[in-house]
């Protein structure tokens, strides 16, 4: 399993839910996300758990999950490193989708995932993608693909299916980048860190704590490959 996130500090990260939230608000949220991501990972079946980070580990780490840095350069290459640093099946997801759960991931690290099958791909609501599986793990496959637009899944599943790969889809889930996309994660997962950190926000939540809308208009986002964003 790989997770690629950034490190959960003011100002580098969910930047988009500003000015809804402050930057520091934006930090706490995903730091939750990233707790919650985190606990699933060490929940599922799995040789090697793997964070993929951007920035230095916090008290939001738990044990039990190896550390390695991101490369530098843009968003695919990134995500080409991380599975060129793994070897046999392996399954990436980012920090955006706090409201995965062990049933959901499931299918793509059964013992018979792999039958039949050479790719797992999860697709997010934004048009882009929340999760990338590889029977054998090759950089190639996502070297060159556009990231952060509207056809970045539509063009990371083409680059599969055109390389011959028998490709399984994940069911679509929304990633977190505005602050609608907040609260309507947080209500798919009222039970996480996410949702409580949601819930102490009263620009995010009604009197009871239970997520409302908000005012703002939802900006339109990418990769759900926004994994390391």
């Amino acid at each position: 399993m790989l997770v690629i996130a950034k490190a959960p500090v003011p100002g580098r990260v969910k930047t988009r839910l500003t000015p809804v939230c402050t930057p520091e608000e934006a930090a706490l949220l995903a730091e939750a996300a990233l707790a919650d991501t985190l606990a699933v990972v060490l929940a599922v079946p799995a040789r090697r758990r793997i964070l993929v980070l951007d920035g230095r580990p916090g008290r939001w780490l738990p044990d039990g999950i190896e550390v390695l840095p991101q490369c530098s350069g843009g968003l695919d290459e990134r995500l080409a490193a991380a599975f060129g640093a793994v070897d046999g099946p392996a399954l990436l997801i980012g920090m955006d989708t706090p409201q995965i759960t062990p049933a959901l991931l499931a299918p793509a690290l059964a013992a018979d995932a792999w039958q039949r099958c050479d790719a797992w791909f999860g697709p997010a609501t934004d048009g882009g993608f929340w999760a990338l599986g590889l029977a054998e793990p090759a950089p190639r496959l996502l070297r060159g693909v556009p990231m952060s637009t509207a056809a970045t899944g539509a063009a990371q599943r083409r680059r599969l299916t055109t390389a011959g790969l028998r490709v399984r889809d994940l069911p679509p889930l929304c990633d977190v980048d505005t602050a609608d996309d907040a609260i309507q994660v947080a209500a798919a997962a009222p039970g996480g860190r996410f949702a409580a950190a949601v819930a102490r926000m009263p620009q995010l939540s009604g009197p009871s704590g239970t997520p409302s809308r908000t005012s703002r208009a939802p900006i339109p986002s990418r990769l759900s490959g926004r994994a390391a964003c």
